[in-house]
């Protein structure tokens, strides 16, 4: 008789409503005690946190890291309009973490879906406007 293979699974880890200096290490080990070997992806759901502090992002970002290092996915839920959506975005952690507007999405797998550009993001700069060196698009002609 074949031994059966039981398929990795998608574990949703929801997080605390602040996440700051006081809670951000268990916060961490809350996640990565969801890292198993029959673990493929890790959801960490942000949905109802309404703050996050700089501690609290590096530990996102160090759950990521042992995430990787473990072969396991971690993907963050954060609601893109909500305060900690706006400070993932600012601080580019977007670009380092697969982050999705919704439980579903995150669930579904697909690529996350590309946010709005932040205002004064180079995503942002309009045609004409002065750059960095007081150029206007860069010092580049049109």
């Amino acid at each position: 008789m074949p031994a059966s293979v039981t398929p990795p699974s998608v574990v949703v880890v929801s997080l605390p409503g602040e996440i700051d200096l006081n809670n951000a290490g268990e916060t961490l080990a809350l996640i990565t005690a969801a890292f198993r070997p029959t673990v493929a992806v890790v959801i960490a759901d942000l949905t109802a946190t309404r703050f996050c502090d700089s501690a609290g992002l590096r530990h996102l970002l160090q759950a990521h890291q042992h995430a990787a290092d473990a072969g396991i996915q971690l993907r963050l839920v954060i609601p893109p309009r909500g305060p900690v959506g706006r400070v993932i975005e600012l601080t580019g952690i977007n670009r380092h973490v697969a982050v999705y507007p919704t439980l579903q999405l995150a669930a579904k797998g697909r690529p996350p879906p590309a946010g709005p550009p932040v205002a004064g993001s180079p995503r942002t700069r309009w045609p004409g406007a002065a750059g960095r060196d007081g150029r206007r698009n860069g010092g580049r002609t049109q």
